[in-house]
């Protein structure tokens, strides 16, 4: 059912040498087998650190960004559309560590996702994930929101 030929050990080597997360200290560590879930890390360096020297809030928003959406495009298949529609991030404390994400879609989260998008036209939701330093603390919390529609069959006459 997946989206693409793509493979989640291709993606994340792939993800690995894309220059905005190499050069932003950004390594893609796992992608399940099933899409299912994402493990992202920042390792914290100089050139990722903002003015106070923690972790730049841009580089934090990035380790996340395209896998709600990439994970979801390949669980509910070619018979629909997903796109991000927005994002926002709200900074807890300063990440003065390096910092991972682990973001998840439940076969439940999925399910209903589809359903949705099933009943009617487009549908939007929100989801999120904690970024969180080595010592278990979280440094922010970000939300995506997705758009999914279920693409419209051709009809021949």
């Amino acid at each position: 059912m997946r989206y693409t030929a793509m493979t989640p050990a291709r993606l994340r080597r792939l993800m690995n040498w894309w220059p905005p997360m190499l050069f932003s200290g950004i390594r893609v560590e796992h992608v399940d087998d099933e899409w299912r879930e994402a493990r992202v890390r920042l390792k914290l360096r100089r050139w990722n650190r903002n003015y106070v020297g923690t972790a730049f809030g841009g580089s934090l928003f990035a380790m996340t960004d395209p896998f709600f959406m990439i994970l979801m495009m390949n669980r509910v298949g070619r018979d629909y559309i997903v796109w991000d529609r927005a994002g926002e991030i709200r900074f807890v404390t300063p990440g003065r560590t390096d910092v991972t994400a682990h973001i998840t879609l439940s076969d439940a989260q999925v399910a209903a996702f589809r359903a949705a998008a099933d009943a009617g036209d487009k549908h939007l939701e929100w989801f999120s994930v904690d970024v969180v330093g080595t010592d278990g603390t979280v440094v922010a919390t970000v939300r995506k929101q997705l758009y999914i529609r279920r693409k419209e069959r051709l009809t021949r006459r």
